[in-house]
């Protein structure tokens, strides 16, 4: 499973992008179990924002799902904060 995310926004309006592939992982099954559920509470479109906040895109496998501070659920909080981390 190939998990992409792409945050934009905040004060700066840096952008962060990275992406993790779960093949072969020991821990596969819980990213996968993650992503499902990121991407069941996810947008199909960007929703709108708040000032400085973060809006990010989260794609697994090739679904894009679309979210925003700071109504990110704790799923996808998480799957975004473990990508941004750990991806390339």
């Amino acid at each position: 499973m190939r998990i992409q995310v792409r945050r934009t926004g905040g004060f700066a309006g840096i952008e962060r992008y990275a992406e993790v592939d779960t093949s072969g992982r020991p821990d596969a099954g819980d990213w996968q179990s993650l992503a499902e559920q990121a991407l069941a509470a996810g947008r199909h479109t960007p929703p709108v924002g708040v000032p400085d906040g973060f809006n990010y895109q989260i794609t697994v496998d090739g679904t894009t799902v679309y979210a925003s501070d700071p109504r990110l659920t704790d799923e996808q909080r998480e799957l975004v904060s473990r990508v941004l981390k750990e991806g390339a």
